[in-house]
């Protein structure tokens, strides 16, 4: 028997457009910063650069912090 309490996870419409709502602004906000200076290196590099950036970022601290969000959220 498991004892964890926590809600039932969302579902995976909702985890989708939690997913897009951490990675679309990070991803965002990491090409105004970089793109200037990224712009003369190949395609593949800016794209490993990016998300050498925006994975983890999205991974380890928005998605958690947005699941919690919506837990608070369906609590109520």
């Amino acid at each position: 028997m498991s004892t964890n309490t926590s809600a039932a996870a969302p579902s995976i419409h909702r985890r989708a457009v939690i997913t897009w709502l951490a990675v679309y602004p990070t991803i965002t906000a990491v090409l105004g910063l970089l793109g200037p200076t990224t712009a003369h290196l190949p395609l593949l590099l800016r794209t490993l650069i990016l998300t050498v950036i925006v994975v983890p970022i999205a991974a380890y601290v928005l998605i958690p912090l947005l699941m919690k969000a919506n837990a608070a959220m369906a609590r109520r």
